[in-house]
């Protein structure tokens, strides 16, 4: 059977393990809600609205990156059925999950073993999405990872378009520090996976270093050659409820797991090392 993965969500790091599994001469076959797709040679199914039991069935892998709602998560709403059917030929599933799990320390560490107490609704949510999973793969002999993710960042994902409009708002909370990944070091996180599974098995994946937001700014305002936007406290900056869910928890996110396990050395190691990537490679663009 050929290599082929269908990715429930093809969105922005969907698409970027498709392109990579694409040019390695993989099939990859992905949902989208309008059945519209911007991934040379990538298979495109409008979801939900049309029958996916035959991608399930020509299925070797599968990675879901679809968010769960409050109703529940929507994949396993519709198809857990389907699941336990293709679970005797699927050989590696991938969920992508948050580092939001874990909640509020206080810009203490977490890894993959720290109690799941999270401080938003959104993080409620994926708690009880990864349980689901979890007792569907017990179920019927998934073979299930867990990939928590940490901020996203990468080309079309950065701070310099916002820097260069002077919309940028470098909101200060004292102690307030966000760990982040660049795109390309979580594909290379689920290619090392894909490599090796290990059904059942967790993974935070987030680079080295948990900053504050207000510095990754000042970094991107230092290599455009621009001025630091103004600070704002955070106790009366106006923010978006999302904007607010994210300034309700500081941690520092441990990542020593890819590495020991899947042996990962991330190229991006740092915030420092991803903007000059994102600015070196398309210096003339808006992120």
């Amino acid at each position: 059977m050929k290599k082929t993965l269908v990715i429930f969500g093809l969105g922005y790091t969907g698409s970027a393990l498709a392109t990579k599994l694409i040019r390695d001469g993989w099939r990859v076959i992905g949902t989208t809600r309008d059945g519209l797709g911007g991934v040379e040679g990538c298979e495109i199914i409008e979801w939900p609205g049309n029958d996916l039991s035959g991608a399930l069935r020509a299925a070797t892998h599968l990675l879901i990156s679809i968010a769960p709602g409050e109703e529940g998560d929507p994949v396993l709403i519709a198809l857990s059925d389907e699941f336990e059917k293709a679970s005797k030929h699927l050989t590696w599933v991938g969920y992508l999950s948050t580092t939001g799990v874990y909640g509020d320390h206080q810009g203490g560490w977490v890894d993959e073993d720290t109690a799941l107490v999270p401080a938003t609704r959104r993080g409620e949510l994926r708690v009880k999405a990864e349980a689901e999973w979890r007792a569907l793969a017990a179920r019927c002999d998934l073979p299930l990872h867990i990939f928590r993710l940490a901020g996203i960042y990468g080309p079309g994902r950065g701070p310099f378009a916002k820097v260069r409009r002077g919309t940028a708002r470098r909101i200060i909370k004292p102690g307030q520090v966000f760990s982040r990944i660049h795109v390309d070091d979580i594909i290379q996180v689920l290619c090392a996976s894909i490599a090796q599974p290990d059904p059942g098995r967790i993974y935070n994946v987030c680079d080295d270093f948990a900053a504050p937001p207000e510095d990754v700014l000042g970094y991107a305002a230092k290599l455009l050659g621009l001025p630091e936007p103004a600070e704002e406290d955070y106790a009366t900056a106006e923010m978006s409820a999302m904007a607010q869910s994210f300034y309700a928890e500081s941690k520092r996110v441990a990542n020593s797991r890819i590495k020991a396990e899947l042996g990962i050395k991330l190229r991006h190691p740092t915030y420092c090392e991803g903007l000059l990537d994102l600015l070196s490679a398309e210096p003339d663009v808006d992120f």
